[in-house]
């Protein structure tokens, strides 16, 4: 008796869809087809394996969508013109996968029920798992997914959609992590892989490198379940294959010319990833591209980020200075005071880094980071 290919069954899922969309049927009939389709394979599978895998999902859904439409008229014309059409080649394949990743971050779903939808239609997953990854009811889940189908029934799918919602909900996909049975962080780097094929944008292949180049640490970010900040990690247990890969991806979308966020986010995870150890790290050069990403984004968490890179390569006390400068704007989050802990405690202030450390503590809604930031409090205090 043999068992289902997982990851074979989610390559197919966006390829199978994008076949019966552009067939002329409706994305939530066709999701829903596929997903009934991907339950008999689960069945029939073991026990008889199919050659030809997609092929066979592809016939399986199609049947399932004749019997639900047996009694309308446009029955023989659909499966006329369905006899007619010829298989997609690579390219189409490709393509179909940006077409529905695109359609299920479509502007008009919230975040949440975006990132939900994309990981049952172009991931593959099933509406169990996804629940199970989110914390909430299985119920709660597929009326969450059924909402975001209906939303979308009369979007057309003849074009990409606006890729930068794209990569932001698969960004928001891989920082979801792993939960129960499903390891989202690795979810969202196997469809970041699909989606460089279907995009030539650099920013899609600088998102592949983030995701790669933060992965590669894993084994390294935890101890007996409590989080390992990057300058206590060891360093031996990064995956330097992915690294490697990572920094591959970086150097050539950086060379196209056309800088972007993921872009910038990913050279600077490359050079803490190449140095050795945390005193090796070139603060200079990371401080380099912090200043192109604060002159491109402006965002304060950037800011932020670039107030540690300031205070490692020139001192804190540079960077306490500008750090005051941003509490109007985020003086209200984990990150600033987080951020100003840290400073006073490389300008030797412990106990004011103490009191900064417990304020973000307070603020988190992570309970891994409220951990860690309690105990580097208590660590001054001692």
């Amino acid at each position: 008796m043999g068992t289902v290919d997982d990851d074979l069954l989610r390559t197919l899922v966006p390829q199978v869809i994008g076949v019966l969309v552009r067939r002329g049927n409706d994305f939530a009939t066709a999701e829903d087809a596929v997903q009934d389709a991907l339950v008999e394979a689960v069945r029939v599978w073991p026990q008889a394996p199919p050659a030809h895998p997609r092929a066979w999902l592809l016939t399986v859904a199609q049947r399932r969508l004749v019997d639900v439409r047996r009694s309308e008229a446009a029955r023989r014309r659909r499966e006329e013109a369905q006899a007619e059409e010829p298989e997609p080649g690579p390219t189409e394949q490709a393509d179909d996968t940006l077409l529905l990743l695109t359609l299920c971050c479509h502007p008009s779903l919230s975040p949440t029920s975006a990132v939900a939808l994309a990981l049952r239609a172009v991931g593959g997953l099933t509406t169990a798992q996804v629940a199970e990854a989110f914390l909430v009811p299985q119920a709660t889940m597929a009326q969450r997914i059924s909402r975001a189908k209906a939303t979308i029934r009369d979007v057309p799918l003849d074009r990409p959609g606006d890729l930068a919602a794209v990569l932001r909900v698969l960004y928001l996909v891989f920082h979801t992590g792993h939960r129960g049975q499903v390891d989202l962080a690795a979810e969202a780097i196997r469809l970041t892989r699909q989606l460089t094929l279907a995009s030539p944008e650099p920013e899609v292949r600088g998102l592949l490198a983030l995701m790669l180049l933060h992965h590669a640490r894993d084994a390294a970010r935890w101890h007996e379940g409590r989080l390992v900040p990057l300058d206590r990690q060891d360093r031996s247990l990064w995956d330097t294959a992915e690294i490697a890969e990572g920094v591959g991806l970086v150097q050539s979308a950086l060379a196209q010319g056309r800088p972007g966020e993921y872009q910038l986010h990913a050279a600077i995870a490359a050079l803490h990833d190449d140095a050795a150890t945390w005193e090796e790290t070139d603060w200079p050069q990371v401080l380099g591209w912090y200043d192109d990403l604060v002159a491109l984004a402006g965002n304060p968490i950037a800011r932020l980020g670039r107030l540690v890179a300031l205070a490692h390569a020139e001192g804190p006390a540079a960077a306490l200075a500008e750090h005051a400068a941003l509490e109007d704007e985020v003086g209200t989050t984990a990150q600033f005071h987080a951020v100003r802990a840290h400073l006073l405690e490389l300008a030797g202030d412990r106990d004011g880094a103490a009191a900064a450390y417990s304020e973000a503590a307070g603020l988190t809604t992570s309970a891994p980071e409220r951990d860690h930031l309690v105990r580097s409090a208590a660590a001054l205090r001692s």
